[in-house]
């Protein structure tokens, strides 16, 4: 019984902790950073594996579609009925322009092709170990390992709140010198009913290996 009452007491805890913008437990896909400017860092990431599906819709309907269907798989909508640890962040790019850059997931035009919503599997999982999604619509994916400049913000989540920060990274990388691998995308680290101005968003971009 007192397992029961802490238990529940550790969920009520980290519940409260994801409004006020606390990432609690959350695995991210190891990386290395280095600092490029006060604003942008450069982090290398390894290979790893997402779960991802395609949404033909406006942007934020996408990103709303895409998290349901990837969480019904990873709360046990899958051929071995497994649950599966979440990771951050949550990724979402233009499916028009995964087209032309396969290792790379770009952002372009909205609502070409759609948009490709995707959650990065945990380390232990492998393509042969994890469990097959019911949904037709949601894929298992191989990322290769790859270069990003980030920028990190708080605050909406909106393509007016968005913009001006891919504004802010591509004119810090233009500054640099360093070439973009396609156009920015978006990361997104907490749920959507955490606080405005607590939450951990990112626009990411890839870039190559040793900028």
């Amino acid at each position: 019984m007192l397992e029961k009452i802490t238990s529940t007491i550790g969920q009520v805890g980290e519940a409260a902790l994801g409004v006020v913008g606390i990432r609690v437990g959350t695995e991210e896909p190891p990386h290395t950073s280095r600092r490029l400017t006060d604003a942008v860092e450069i982090r290398r990431y390894e290979p790893r594996i997402a779960a991802q599906t395609t949404v033909d819709a406006d942007e934020e309907e996408a990103r709303q579609e895409g998290f349901r269907r990837l969480a019904r798989y990873i709360f046990g909508g899958n051929g071995g009925k497994q649950k599966v640890a979440m990771t951050a962040p949550v990724s979402q790019s233009s499916a028009g322009s995964q087209k032309i850059a396969m290792t790379a997931p770009v952002s372009s035009t909205p609502g070409s092709d759609g948009w490709v919503v995707r959650f990065f599997m945990p380390s232990k999982w492998t393509m042969d170990t994890l469990p097959k999604p019911d949904d037709d619509r949601v894929t298992l994916t191989s990322v290769p390992a790859e270069t990003v400049a980030v920028l990190r913000f708080s605050g909406g989540r909106g393509r007016d709140d968005v913009e001006p920060q891919m504004a802010a990274l591509t004119a810090a990388l233009r500054a640099h010198d360093i070439e973009m691998l396609g156009e920015p995308m978006t990361w997104f680290y907490d749920p959507p009913w955490t606080l405005a101005p607590l939450r951990r968003n990112e626009v990411v971009v890839v870039v190559p290996e040793g900028s």
